[in-house]
């Protein structure tokens, strides 16, 4: 096996590595408003990203810092510490792409795409209309990731869920069962490559 020490990579040789071999990756698309007046709607993909507990429904996502400044994500989230999180199925790729895109947080990302918003029912933050699955969120925790001379190297958040949203062909209302084939989840894997769900297996845990 080939074998590297921490000390040996760069933190991009490190970024290449983790995000490379820990797929496939749920994406956050995630909806914010920037500060008052104007509340711009931030709209941007991210997949350090996963669920955290169920019993509270919580979320992580963890974004990393840009020339050592917070992402506007990150900035709307604890100004104002409400976001909508949606998922991506694959019909929505090319819009979430275009979402990546660096703007400034005067321009909304909005305007680079065909989609449209709705609004949300407890928090403020549009959401995105598309997606056929949705969860707004508050802002439960932040938690300032520092590296070795204390600088912040990315902003963890946990969100609580407080609103959940499921497109009628997505979930069974008796069962709660989520049919993965109509929600065709997007996966990040490394680079510019994605993935989907597909050649699905069962296997019963032992007891």
């Amino acid at each position: 096996m080939y074998h590297y020490t921490r000390e040996s990579l760069t933190p991009a040789k490190c970024y290449k590595l983790l995000s490379g071999s820990i797929v496939p990756r749920p994406i956050a698309w995630i909806t914010t408003l920037g500060p008052q007046p104007n509340q711009i709607l931030n709209i941007a993909p991210f997949s350090f990203f996963s669920a955290l507990a169920s019993e509270l429904p919580l979320l992580s996502l963890s974004i990393g810092r840009k020339q050592q400044q917070p992402k506007d994500t990150a900035t709307n989230l604890l100004t104002n510490q409400e976001a909508v999180v949606h998922l991506v199925g694959q019909p929505l790729a090319a819009d979430m792409n275009k979402t990546a895109a660096s703007l400034p947080a005067d321009q909304s990302e909005l305007a680079l795409t065909s989609l449209t918003t709705t609004p949300s029912r407890t928090v403020s933050v549009p959401a995105l209309a598309a997606p056929k699955v949705r969860f707004e969120t508050t802002l439960y925790q932040y938690v300032p990731i520092t590296g070795k001379n204390d600088q912040i190297i990315t902003d963890l958040f946990i969100l609580e869920v407080t609103d959940f949203y499921f497109a009628d062909d997505v979930l069974d209302p008796q069962s709660l069962h989520v049919n993965i084939q109509h929600l065709d989840p997007l996966a990040r894997l490394a680079g510019a490559t994605y993935g989907t769900v597909d050649d699905l297996f069962e296997m019963k845990r032992p007891l």
